[in-house]
């Protein structure tokens, strides 16, 4: 099957779906959820090592190919897996009470909706326990960068927030055909709750967000400009958190950024 360029598709080479296979580590009493299994690389070796295998694959003739594959344990879903409810994800799994694994190589612009996709999954009681995919290297290091680097923003405080991450393995650009301009990395993430809680999780992601579009600048005058904010009511806040408005916002642990966004929720 040709590679569409629309849908980001790069597919795993055979040298390379072994080493990947034995990162993921599924057992025979798993049951996993594949995003984007393509012309069914990784599939295959996933069906025959787990109890059952749910696809989801955006592509109709790569869908159509696999549905007539002879793998008794694999469903097909045809659409876009960011639109999928949590009932038609558990509907697919066919077991609704099983621990949900998730596998696959993810398309370069898709790769952060479809992170904060199972992360909102996860909070609406789908019983997500991991996920084991394929990014961008350059995404995979702001997963799991460590607050006052360059690679740590957004997508590290809000997914660092709600799972544990790790990078597994480093794929060169060779390890897919057609071969991407950029390496790759395979990531783990295991989704707990959030940790430490928040009052409002949807005011502690756009609080995230506001200050690090300003990221160079002061985390008193980043805040600022958040919500209209006035300096002396910025201020008092800072001093309510137990945070220095000198500081960047690079520079804030995600407990500190927890912290921040309640008092600033308030």
């Amino acid at each position: 099957m040709r590679a569409r360029k629309r849908f980001g598709q790069h597919f795993l080479e055979a040298p390379w779906v072994e080493k990947v296979v034995r990162a993921i580590d599924p057992k025979p009493d798993q049951v996993f959820i594949e995003i984007g299994p393509g012309t069914g690389a990784l599939t295959r070796p996933l069906a025959a090592r787990a109890k059952s295998v749910a696809a989801f694959e955006i592509d109709r003739d790569l869908a159509g190919e696999l549905r007539t594959a002879p793998i008794p344990n694999l469903t097909v879903v045809e659409g876009d897996f960011l639109t999928a409810s949590a009932e038609s994800v558990e509907s697919a799994i066919r077991n609704p009470q099983a621990a949900i694994r998730v596998a696959g190589n993810l398309p370069y612009n898709a790769a952060s909706p479809i992170l904060f996709k199972l992360a909102e999954l996860h909070a609406a009681g789908v019983t997500v326990a991991d996920a084991t995919l394929m990014l961008q290297r350059e995404v995979a290091e702001r997963l799991v960068s460590k607050p006052g680097t360059k690679e740590y923003g957004v997508l590290s405080v809000l997914l660092q927030h709600v799972a544990d991450v790790e990078l597994l393995l480093k794929l060169p650009a060779g390890a897919f055909r057609p071969a991407p301009k950029v390496s790759s990395a395979l990531v783990r993430l295991r989704f707990h709750a959030p940790d430490p809680p928040v009052t409002n999780p949807a005011a502690f992601a756009a609080l995230v967000q506001a200050v690090f579009t300003r990221r160079r600048k002061t985390l008193a005058n980043a805040l600022q400009a958040y919500r209209g904010r006035e300096p002396a009511d910025v201020a008092a806040r800072l001093a309510g958190a137990g945070l220095d408005g000198r500081r960047r916002p690079e520079t804030l642990t995600v407990a500190e950024f927890a912290r921040l966004s309640d008092f600033f929720d308030r």
